[in-house]
């Protein structure tokens, strides 16, 4: 009997409260650079609430770091080899997205990312969460809309866009089937 996946809101949490106290931050701190309020990065903190993957890419941008490299801060282990059956998996409490870290957990500067997206889900991230990083999105199943600033791709089965310069993006799915694709990052 396979052992139940790692939950990670507790490396989340942990992880958050990390990058905030080492760079002198105080809650008000991080709420002022982030967008996010300071109640809600307290309760995050004290795994009384989970983030959504818009306060998590608000905050990472706060703290100049891409979201991908926030989790995998979170979640590493130094192996080489990743498991399906013990790849961290977080869903979104507010959507139901849901992110999977194919890639093993040792902080290399490629990670593989599965997201299943459900339907009518639109998921948006600032430009900051898109700095550190230079990505690509593979669509495995499904349709995927995908606004990148002022421009709007719609990726079908099968199909790769590489990001531009970094923008705010919005990952939508307006069909009434879930959409799974895999974003590849490599950090500059």
């Amino acid at each position: 009997m396979n052992s139940p996946l790692p939950d990670p809101s507790i490396a989340i949490a942990t992880r958050l409260r990390i990058e905030r106290e080492a760079r002198g931050w105080s809650l008000g701190d991080l709420a002022d650079k982030s967008g996010v309020s300071k109640a809600m990065i307290s309760k995050i903190e004290r795994c009384e609430a989970s983030p959504t993957a818009t306060i998590l890419g608000k905050l990472s941008g706060a703290f100049g770091l891409q979201l991908s490299m926030l989790l995998a801060l979170a979640e590493r282990t130094g192996e080489r080899l990743s498991k399906a059956d013990s790849q961290s998996v977080w869903v979104d409490p507010e959507t139901g997205y849901e992110r999977r870290v194919v890639s093993p957990r040792n902080g290399t500067m490629l990670e593989m990312v599965q997201v299943t997206l459900p339907a009518g889900v639109r998921v948006e991230y600032p430009a900051s969460a898109f700095v550190f990083q230079h990505q690509q999105i593979w669509v495995l199943e499904g349709t995927l809309t995908f606004h990148e600033g002022e421009t709007t791709h719609v990726l079908e089965h099968g199909d790769c866009l590489q990001l531009g310069l970094p923008a705010a993006c919005a990952f939508h799915n307006a069909t009434d089937v879930p959409c799974v694709y895999v974003v590849a990052l490599i950090r500059r």
